[in-house]
């Protein structure tokens, strides 16, 4: 039967052969790329946190949302924590309540605030805590965005300089503070949280500044990733789509969690279990479809859409 229809196909003209490669090619293309997906989502097992990178865990932005999952994961996966955030009262509200449900974990605090103007005293006191700690994990989550959609010439400029400060310049820092002893153990992980409004949409009208800053996330950490990879240090960019916490609440009007949208708690779950892989991913199987399905529209579309949808939500604020 094969070579019956082997002759057949030599038979026609080279149009058709020609055709009949591309399809070939292009199936066994998607059918690998499908596949490779399905496992990298689903089946590829996790990294072991403790054991490939180190005992402890340090997360910013670490009293809400997607931080705070975070954290109470990585407790639970066996990682001493030390938490990092702007409000001492949340930090020991948060240490707290994982203390009580993984009481053999050890949780450090350290209160600073990426928005002001010198957090030199603060990146100082995080080296102080860190030092003689097997740093494994590095969570950069801290990250803040306008108050409402906004046009560039109308935003406040201690807003978007406190974007700037917070995104890029806290992450940038932080980094930098943990990277030395990464490097003296050969080993770590770095994972920075990135967005889709700078990755999976061309543009991101009326949040510019807040786009350009995880843009930024995104080379910073695929450049960290190509120079570190050979010294054992792994960076990853994840790039979640909407989540629901209270800044997708602000910002998106997202009240809970649906289909496209997890809780933090199970977006986290599946964040952890691509920590240590590729230079950037997106955790979450739905975003990884929506960012899939951007991907055929024209931007044009794209960018008419993110435009209509930053002008409505405008005149919502």
């Amino acid at each position: 039967m094969l070579s019956i229809c082997i002759d057949h196909l030599k038979s026609q003209p080279l149009w058709i052969l020609f055709l009949f490669s591309i399809g070939f090619l292009t199936l066994s293309r998607n059918t690998i790329l499908l596949t490779n997906w399905i496992f990298t989502t689903f089946l590829r097992p996790p990294k072991n946190l403790l054991i490939s990178y180190g005992s402890w865990a340090l997360i910013t932005g670490s009293t809400d949302g997607i931080g705070k999952a975070f954290a109470f994961e990585l407790a639970k996966k066996g990682l001493n924590l030390i938490l990092v955030s702007r409000n001492s009262q949340k930090l020991k509200k948060v240490s707290s309540q994982i203390q009580a449900e993984f009481p053999a974990i050890k949780i450090k605090r350290i209160a600073v605030d990426f928005s002001s103007g010198d957090m030199s005293n603060g990146v100082h006191e995080i080296e102080e805590a860190i030092k003689g700690l097997d740093i494994g994990v590095l969570i950069n989550n801290v990250g803040v965005t306008y108050p409402g959609a906004r046009f560039f010439h109308e935003v406040d400029e201690e807003i978007w300089k406190n974007v700037v400060r917070v995104n890029l310049k806290g992450t940038t820092l932080v980094t930098k503070v943990v990277v030395p002893g990464m490097l003296m153990k050969k080993r770590g992980a770095i994972v920075n949280i990135g967005s889709g409004a700078a990755i999976v949409v061309p543009s991101h009208p009326l949040y510019a500044i807040y786009a350009a800053t995880k843009a930024y996330v995104d080379q910073f950490s695929r450049s960290l990733h190509v120079e570190y990879k050979s010294r054992g240090i792994d960076v990853q960019c994840q790039v979640p789509l909407y989540v629901s916490t209270k800044m997708a609440s602000r910002v998106a009007e997202i009240e809970k969690s649906s289909f496209f949208v997890p809780t933090a708690e199970n977006y986290v779950r599946a964040a952890v279990r691509r920590i240590g892989y590729e230079a950037r991913c997106t955790p979450w199987w739905t975003h990884s479809l929506q960012w899939t399905f951007a991907s055929f529209l024209p931007e044009n579309v794209l960018d008419g859409w993110r435009l209509s949808i930053g002008i409505r939500r405008r005149g919502t604020n």
